[in-house]
């Protein structure tokens, strides 16, 4: 009999709980048992790992009772990652290579029938599970995963094309085996991944293609600089998806943090290229898309768009088509910035950092209020299609602004506007104020950090409580429209909040209840 442990991953949300796979080699009826709470797919990991070992020139101990266990067994696992593992745990535990060599090495990795490594989900995730551990824990990942995951500093990353390239290096012959410490490679099997080189982001759409449309411009660069979300109103052809198109190009550059959080969570979908990294991802779901695709689920659960856009933009068009059902799901996420899914197995939770940008007709017909078309609504119809976007949603949108149909002559006579890079360069600088002032975006501000943070000046406070009575404003209504206020006031460089600033911002909280 001879026992034989791997270490390997699990994912459960971005988290990357480790898993031991012991391999257990025994006399009696030939049989191939795989427990430890696995998924069909990884179920079927035993018909991989036996063509795989078998084509590759490798012994499979086809004569014994091989038991693999992925421990903790009340951990649910999923996808082909543990073929590498199972199969290396094999090798080990029939004497093939030295299980000694094993220790400090995590491996993860699909096999085809030849041997071949294929790619797996979530190897940033992976990686930023090992990164800031203890010195010595290696990851060995097939090709197009490790690049990804060399991508965090400070990790061990080594690159494996087939399953022979990964025995080699743990053959019980010391001779035979490489020296891992120089096994680094131009691009061969084995080859330990170095940091990958800062890549030139791919440019945004620039903001100078939208002509005219000068308030709603205005409204995108507060949003930018605040981290509030935005609903446009307007007909159809007006402009309203070429402005949220071009919203990611206004906010700040990427941190390494941010950058890589937003990462872990599109290689977890299986979406992440590298032609993408430190780029702020715009989401753009379908208005069929359901609850569960906004928010995430399933079994395990995955990722939804408003964890995709983590760091980025959510852009949901013609909102009121949107299930009633997903836009409610909304409500909690734009507030905390994170989505726990619940379900009887496990639970996960995913971060949902993004700005809403969303966009809409006023009425069915789209031209209420356009003045080259006249409107064929009802009341009515107008009454029940505005009334399928609730007033505890629209309280939690920051800035409402209307994208009015430009006439012809000033669509084909206006010069091009501001292009992005000007108007980032002042949303930089007011995100810059707000950051060391408070150490958060100001849509990020709660309770007494409002207060505090948002330095009123008396005949301001005044002014902001006299609206907000007479227009009945929600007090969640009232401390957003205070936290655009504060955005506009970083905007203009001033240290305190301003009748002028909280005037504008009054201006952008006109919901379509009003």
């Amino acid at each position: 009999m001879s026992l034989a442990l791997v270490q390997s991953r699990a994912l459960l949300g971005l988290a990357a709980a480790p898993v031991t796979v012991e391999v257990h080699l025994a006399n009696g009826l030939p049989s191939f048992t795989l427990v430890g709470l696995a998924e069909v797919e990884v179920k079927e990991a035993r018909e991989r790992v036996r063509s795989a070992l078998m084509n590759a020139g490798l012994e499979f101990p086809s004569n014994k009772r091989i038991t693999v266990n992925l421990a903790p067994a009340d951990l649910p696992k999923d996808s082909g990652r543990f073929d590498l593992p199972i199969a290396l745990g094999i090798l080990a535990a029939s004497g093939q290579i030295d299980s000694a060599r094993l220790a400090g090495w995590e491996f993860a990795g699909e096999l085809s029938l030849s041997g071949e490594l294929r790619p797996v989900r979530g190897a940033l995730a992976t990686s930023l599970a090992l990164h800031g551990m203890q010195a010595g824990v290696r990851l060995v990942l097939p090709p197009g995963s490790a690049e990804e995951a060399a991508l965090v500093p400070g990790t061990q990353v080594w690159r494996a094309r087939h399953l022979l390239d990964v025995v080699q290096p743990f053959l019980p012959d010391g001779a035979a085996a490489l020296p891992l410490e120089d096994a680094a490679t131009d691009g061969g099997g084995w080859a330990r991944m170095q940091p990958q080189p800062a890549r030139a982001a791919t440019p945004y759409p620039d903001l100078a293609d939208v002509k005219g449309q000068a308030a709603a411009k205005r409204a995108l660069e507060i949003a930018a600089a605040g981290g509030h979300s935005l609903l446009m109103s307007g007909p159809p052809g007006s402009g309203k998806s070429m402005l949220a198109q071009r919203f990611a190009g206004l906010l700040p550059d990427m941190a390494v943090d941010e950058a890589l959080e937003s990462a872990a969570v599109a290689s977890l979908a299986g979406s992440f290229a590298l032609e993408h990294w430190a780029r702020r991802p715009t989401r753009q779901p379908h208005h069929t898309a359901s609850a569960v695709a906004l928010v995430g689920g399933g079994s395990p659960p995955r990722p939804g768009e408003i964890s995709l856009a983590h760091h980025g933009v959510l852009f949901l068009d013609e909102l009121p088509e949107f299930p009633r059902a997903a836009l409610e799901a909304l409500r909690e996420p734009l507030e905390t910035g994170r989505i726990t899914i619940a379900r009887a197995a496990q639970s996960a939770e995913f971060p949902a950092r993004f700005q809403l940008i969303a966009a809409m007709n006023p009425c069915p017909c789209g031209h209420r209020g356009d003045a080259r078309r006249a409107c064929r609504c009802t009341p009515d119809q107008v009454a029940r299609y505005q009334a399928k976007l609730s007033g505890p949603l629209l309280d939690r949108i920051d800035l409402h602004v209307e994208v009015p149909a430009l006439a012809p002559q000033e669509l084909l006579q206006t010069s091009p506007g501001e292009a992005s890079a000007v108007v980032r360069t002042r949303v930089a600088l007011a995100r810059q104020r707000a950051l060391q002032r408070q150490g958060a975006p100001n849509q990020a501000l709660h309770g007494q950090q409002i207060d505090t943070q948002a330095r009123l000046e008396p005949a301001a406070a005044q002014f902001l409580q006299t609206a907000a009575a007479r227009l009945g404003w929600s007090a969640r209504a009232t401390h957003r429209a205070l936290k655009v206020a504060r955005t506009i006031a970083d905007l203009a460089g001033a240290e305190g909040t301003q009748v002028a600033h909280v005037a504008e911002a009054m201006q952008y909280r006109r919901t379509l209840h009003d």
